[in-house]
């Protein structure tokens, strides 16, 4: 990627200059994080040590946790420093990573989204050759093709952005080092680089977006056609904890990336981002496991079992 800017850093502007609200906004990203911390991480040793967990439909969920946790510790971390200490300065190559990182991470949990969502349609729709459709392979090679293909759209994105120079202002109306923030300070014409970023994003959400909708309407038309209640209710919890993800994720993510930079309002911008870096990853361990009975057995065994190893139990 060839350096075609004066620019050597930038200065990530945070959400807001108040004085009064930096320790209090700090103390709130902190304890979001700690939560994002525990719950993403505690999915994915939970699903590690309980063997019942290890189906497809917990395989993709432990890969949503993984990438949830990666991509908010990818800006949150920075976004604390800023507020408590005032460290809002970060250096080019900085700069391009946390993009780098966050795009491609958010990339795969789209993808990873749709994956989980075929998944459902295969257990609703075609319960008896489940195992067969969702073989080990089948699933290894849907979130391994999403990790590839996120990483090499992430750096389409990259170069085209930072092949740009940067010569007028290097005050980044964000919290961390967004596409449309950063787009907007460049110099250059910027226009197709805009049109590859609402192009590429725009197919990304809505080829998503595709999947998802197609295997509902299957999975809903053959759930209106169970004739037993107890098939009905099961078939509905079990897609109720990832409808729950997909409405959060993707209504953010439509707002954010498919309009020009230009159309963008950075302090808008600025709270849809907080949904989509903290709130969503910290929401996503939560909802899967206060409505999923089998993540709630699978922890009390765990915690059963270190009671027993620390001899806490009689």
């Amino acid at each position: 990627m060839e350096n075609s800017t004066e620019v050597t850093e930038f200065i990530l502007l945070g959400l807001t200059d108040a004085p009064e609200l930096q320790v209090p906004l700090f103390l709130i990203f902190t304890f979001i994080y700690l939560i994002n911390m525990v719950g993403n991480l505690g999915m994915i040793l939970l699903i590690l040590l309980d063997s019942h967990l290890h189906t497809p439909m917990y395989f993709f969920l432990s890969n949503l946790s993984l990438v949830d946790f990666c991509y908010c510790t990818a800006v949150t971390p920075k976004v604390m420093a800023g507020l408590l200490i005032g460290d809002k300065v970060i250096s080019y190559n900085a700069c391009a990573a946390q993009m780098f990182f966050f795009v491609s991470l958010a990339t795969v949990e789209n993808f990873l989204l749709a994956s989980m969502a075929y998944d459902r349609f295969a257990a609703v729709c075609k319960p008896l050759h489940y195992t067969t459709t969702m073989t080990t392979s089948v699933c290894a090679c849907l979130a391994i093709g999403s990790y590839v293909y996120s990483f090499l759209n992430a750096s389409i994105h990259i170069r085209n952005t930072f092949s740009l120079s940067f010569c007028t202002s290097n005050l980044v109306h964000h919290f961390f080092c967004d596409l449309p923030a950063v787009l907007a300070l460049s110099c250059s014409d910027r226009h197709v680089s805009e049109l590859i970023l609402v192009f590429v994003a725009s197919f990304n959400i809505f080829f998503g977006l595709l999947v998802i909708l197609i295997s509902y309407l299957l999975i809903f038309t053959t759930i209106m056609k169970m004739h037993s209640a107890a098939g009905y209710q099961k078939a509905l919890s079990t897609c109720a904890s990832h409808l729950t993800t997909v409405s959060i994720f993707y209504g953010t993510a439509i707002f954010m990336y498919s309009q020009p930079s230009s159309s963008h309002s950075m302090d808008t911008d600025k709270i849809a981002s907080v949904f989509y870096t903290m709130v969503i990853p910290m929401l996503n361990p939560l909802v899967y496991s206060l409505r999923n009975k089998e993540v709630k057995c699978a922890f009390k065994k765990v915690v059963e079992k270190a009671k027993l190893s620390l001899g806490l139990t009689s």
